[in-house]
């Protein structure tokens, strides 16, 4: 099986998955941010019975609060961060809870709470993200030293990373315009987990590539790519399903509370098999063989005649 000759068409089918999360990240808002991007209110209810937090939720839900984030303290206790409450609204979810769930217990205090997720917790996740990816960059060019071209792994690798984080990013966009999905916390979670997964995913490929290539130096580049790749799909596919599967089974017994982060891992594992298989390998295919250059050359030339006639 050739898939090395197929290239083009995998990075098409890579943007026809982007160009529409890019187009919802361009059109504000970008993305539908949760509670833990804002400031709200926080509630420690007690009961006089057990109560669950789906229970919980339903009523708040009723309410307007379908947002609201619910943490049980004890079989009778919950903790309740919500939007910031107006004036006279506690007393008729107190009320609430009482005719649904059970009778409320001596009185809740309310507490105004700071972002869990604010602009600098973001800023830090970003600049985490890309000392890692720096620090990924050097760590495969130096495992790779031994065959030509390493820096060309580090960098492929980035590739395949930074197009599986906006594959998940620009889904979540989409979603939270059609179906009001939010990112929170566990949003940003899930991309960390996500960025590992998918250079661990591209480096078992990459490692066959190193075998292959040392092996035979004299076989054609794209050759000893086709070969690795047959000889650790099995491997990749397999990895990938059974995640998958685990997924699935949290996803659906785990509740609305890792909701998001396990759809982001879903997508990411998805995204990286895909990228790791048909996106990074190809692109060294394609560094290998000069299009690359030719590519950026034929971009300056039209850019160059657009100016001209202009």
């Amino acid at each position: 099986m050739d898939i090395v000759s197929k290239r083009k068409w995998y990075f098409v089918i890579s943007a026809l998955i982007l160009i529409p999360g890019i187009l919802s990240l361009i059109i504000p808002p970008s993305i539908n941010p949760g509670i833990d991007f804002s400031s709200g209110s926080a509630i420690e209810i007690g009961f006089d019975n057990e109560v669950l937090e789906d229970d919980v939720r339903a009523v708040l839900g009723e309410l307007g609060h379908s947002d609201a984030r619910i943490q049980r303290l004890a079989t009778d206790t919950v903790f309740v961060r919500m939007q910031e409450l107006e004036e006279g609204e506690l007393p008729k979810i107190i009320a609430a809870l009482t005719s649904d769930v059970g009778t409320v217990t001596g009185v809740p205090q309310v507490e105004t709470v700071s972002a869990e997720v604010d602009g600098e917790t973001v800023r830090n996740a970003i600049i985490a993200v890309l000392i890692a990816a720096v620090g990924i960059l050097f760590f495969i060019t130096w495992s790779f030293r031994h065959i030509p071209n390493s820096f060309r792994y580090g960098v492929a690798a980035l590739l395949a990373l930074s197009h599986d984080i906006l594959i998940i990013i620009g889904i979540f966009s989409i979603l939270g315009k059609a179906i009001d999905l939010e990112v929170n916390a566990m949003f940003i979670v899930g991309l960390l987990a996500v960025a590992g997964y998918s250079v661990n995913d591209t480096i078992v490929v990459f490692d066959r590539i190193r075998e292959n290539v040392a092996r035979n130096i004299d076989r054609p580049f794209g050759e000893s790519v086709n070969i690795s790749i047959m000889e650790s799909m099995g491997r990749s596919l397999g990895t990938s399903l059974t995640t998958l599967f685990a997924l699935l089974a949290l996803l659906l017994i785990g509740g609305s509370t890792l909701r998001e982060f396990l759809l982001v891992l879903m997508i990411g594992v998805l995204a990286g098999t895909y990228s790791s298989i048909f996106i990074a390998s190809q692109f060294l295919v394609m560094w290998n063989r000069g299009e690359l250059g030719r590519f950026f050359r034929l971009v300056t030339l039209r850019r160059s005649r657009v100016a001209g006639d202009s």
